[in-house]
């Protein structure tokens, strides 16, 4: 017997969450937690939120490519604000809309927000290099 899922409370376009991103080749969560960035946050079937959430890394972050921008402790504000423990790229090119539920999303290691998947926010002084990299994996979409 499955149980129903738990669905957490709405979340913000600009949040980092921590969820378990679905492997390229699957369509299954994965069994190890990553940051996402949060960037549409879809309401049409409150208190069922999805979100619109795209892939961070810890691995390559001095090595950026088209769609993606970095958060890193350089940033010393945004670092903090984001909520991250390691330097992190977010890549555009791999985003994915999840239901925002236990399936998908969990507690990260000390709650830093209560007991939601939220680890922390974009700082405002990163959302151009945000947009500039969502234009650049747009761009590269379309050429495909």
């Amino acid at each position: 017997m499955t149980s129903e899922p738990i669905w957490w409370p709405q979340p913000q376009a600009g949040d980092i969450l921590w969820c378990l991103f679905p492997e390229v080749t699957q369509r299954e969560a994965a069994s190890k937690p990553r940051p996402v960035l949060a960037i549409t946050v879809f309401d049409d079937e409150a208190p069922q939120y999805r979100v619109h959430a795209v892939y961070g890394t810890s691995q390559r972050v001095n090595v950026l490519y088209a769609g993606e921008f970095a958060i890193t402790p350089n940033d010393v504000r945004a670092f903090e604000l984001a909520g991250l423990s390691y330097p992190t790229k977010f890549n555009f090119t791999r985003s994915v809309e999840l239901p925002y539920d236990d399936t998908w999303f969990s507690v990260p290691a000390g709650a830093p927000h209560g007991q939601t998947p939220k680890l922390g926010v974009l700082h405002p002084g990163l959302i151009k290099k945000a947009a500039v990299a969502y234009e650049a994996a747009s761009v590269g979409s379309s050429k495909r």
